[in-house]
């Protein structure tokens, strides 16, 4: 039986007493999924953009914190409040992770913590 570790970025918001940021095991860590707030645990300003661009950037922190990286990425899923955000988050994700990009999912979530517009989890490699 694989070690299940816990991980923890200390660069994201620390709700680290209902989550773990991610969990390590067997080859994979399955990240948690992230929303658009800042170390501080409050919302970044700004739409869509800048909210895809703060998931990302904390999936990134995760992944550093759990011995990865984006390149080591297999499997994406992003969670939009509404689909008409698909092409400007899109535009975004296109320019922040690199190529090749990995498998992913979209889909439009009725309703997501606190109410944010995207919230985006990953699966990788380490």
């Amino acid at each position: 039986m694989s070690t299940v570790e816990k991980i923890n970025s200390s660069e994201n918001p620390q709700f680290t007493h209902i989550l773990s940021h991610a969990t390590k095991v067997g080859g994979l860590i399955f990240l948690s999924g992230q929303v658009p707030n800042g170390k501080d645990g409050k919302l970044v300003e700004g739409g869509i953009k800048e909210h895809t661009a703060q998931c990302i950037k904390n999936l990134g922190n995760v992944l550093e914190a759990a011995g990865s990286s984006w390149e080591k990425v297999v499997k994406v899923n992003v969670y939009l409040k509404d689909m008409d955000n698909f092409a400007p988050m899109n535009e975004v994700y296109e320019k922040l992770l690199p190529t090749p990009k990995p498998a992913r999912t979209c889909i439009q979530a009725a309703k997501l913590p606190n109410d944010v517009d995207v919230e985006i989890e990953a699966i990788a490699s380490y």
